[in-house]
């Protein structure tokens, strides 16, 4: 746990969760700690698995950087049930956390990505042709994650090996048409923070593509994302307001989402990812991003008694 204000009498304390990997948060998170402190709130950074932290003694507790859960969802999910005052609450983290999520939001009428879902003790055949993301249900930092042309032979057998790899874990693979726009346009993340009339959208970023081929079983907390800041499209912001709308609960209890979109073979936005757990929120990349994100925090703490 590090501290970055002592609070005094009366200042409300505030937990940015992360994990032991990066006990001081990730960069992008520190830039919220100065607007915060300016705002007279008292910050520290606490690991989520510590048996040491007193969750009970913090005002809030914000989600932020635990990107180690991925293999132990089932702790994490039963940690956040036991977090008062936690953002985003933990019903939303224990849906969000399986990307089965995405049938759901399909099924509401979403635009989402068409997925095959392979359970464990299922089998799977790949088809003779065409580009695919595998992937697990469960993953952050798109851990586990690979591309493979199935028009290929050697990469047919290594896509059948990673689903068998993940399903032989116990794990729930997910098999997606890979979309070719990733490679000119990139993917376009939206950014959404709270505001004083619930989730308002804050800003957009391009991520680059990222995906280069098979994944091989190499264990990384992620993998480094080539980001550039972005200006939304209206027909963006109405897919992700859609998706939004269709969150369980809904979206006014949210304190951030970040809605991952990539153009689909006929160029209209299709959902990717809905991020409400432990998003990047890339706050580097817009101009009082920082200052907006600590005033969403702030928000939300007024919501407590």
């Amino acid at each position: 746990m590090t501290s970055h204000h002592q609070p005094t009498r009366g200042e409300p304390r505030v937990a940015l969760v992360t994990c032991t990997a990066l006990p001081d948060l990730d960069p992008d998170d520190r830039l919220v700690l100065t607007p915060l402190v300016a705002r007279g709130v008292a910050v520290e950074a606490a690991i989520w698995d510590d048996p040491a932290v007193d969750w009970s003694g913090y005002d809030l507790v914000v989600l932020r950087s635990p990107w180690d859960y991925a293999l132990r969802r089932d702790e994490f999910v039963a940690w956040a049930q036991k977090v008062p005052r936690l953002v985003n609450p933990a019903d939303v983290v224990a849906w969000n956390t399986d990307k089965r999520y995405l049938a759901e939001l399909s099924a509401a009428g979403v635009p989402t990505v068409p997925t095959v879902w392979v359970e464990p003790g299922e089998s799977w055949v790949p088809a003779d042709s065409g580009e695919y993301v595998i992937k697990p249900a469960v993953s952050a930092g798109s851990q586990d994650t690979g591309r493979y042309d199935l028009a290929d032979p050697a990469h047919r057998e290594l896509a059948t090996a990673h689903v068998r790899r993940l399903t032989d874990a116990g794990r729930v693979a997910m098999i997606q048409p890979y979309l070719s726009a990733v490679d000119t346009s990139g993917e376009t993340a939206l950014l959404f923070l709270a505001g004083p009339d619930g989730l308002a959208f804050s800003h957009a970023i391009r991520k680059g593509p990222m995906l280069t081929g098979p994944d091989l079983g190499v264990a990384e907390l992620y993998k480094e994302e080539q980001i550039d800041p972005r200006t939304a499209r209206p027909e963006q912001l109405t897919v992700a307001q859609r998706t939004l709308a269709a969150v369980p609960g809904g979206p006014d209890r949210l304190l951030y989402a970040r809605v991952d979109l990539i153009p689909g073979p006929d160029g209209a936005p299709v959902l990717v990812e809905l991020e409400l757990t432990e998003p990047s929120l890339f706050i580097g990349y817009a101009d009082a991003a920082p200052d907006r994100l600590a005033a969403a925090i702030t928000t939300h703490l007024a919501r407590w008694p």
